[in-house]
């Protein structure tokens, strides 16, 4: 038999080097973990959210200053989101984008 400053030794090495259990998640859990900081992901996002803003825009009937005006006012969206949607405006002028 062994000593059982041995056995809980062991126990030890065991525990150490034994490799951590997966999670068990489900498949929407693991989506939704997928997406949640994709970068690439959320790079597109922000291109689409542009293009978006871009036409409609158009949709509006609002000219480049006014839509420019209009980006101004909100404080709190960043200025590369601002600069992206007027560029996307610029774009739908262009038939860059449809």
């Amino acid at each position: 038999m062994l000593p059982s400053f041995a056995v809980s030794a062991a126990a030890v090495m065991v525990a150490a080097f034994s490799p951590t259990p997966a999670l068990a998640l489900t498949l929407d859990q693991a989506l939704a973990a997928a997406y949640e900081y994709n970068p690439r992901i959320d790079a597109e996002r922000a291109r689409l959210r542009a293009e978006l803003d871009g036409l409609i825009a158009h949709l509006y009937g609002l000219t480049e200053a006014e839509f420019a005006h209009i980006l101004g006012t909100f404080p709190l969206v960043a200025e590369p989101v601002k600069i992206a949607a007027l560029n996307a405006y610029r774009d739908v002028e262009r038939g860059l984008i449809r």
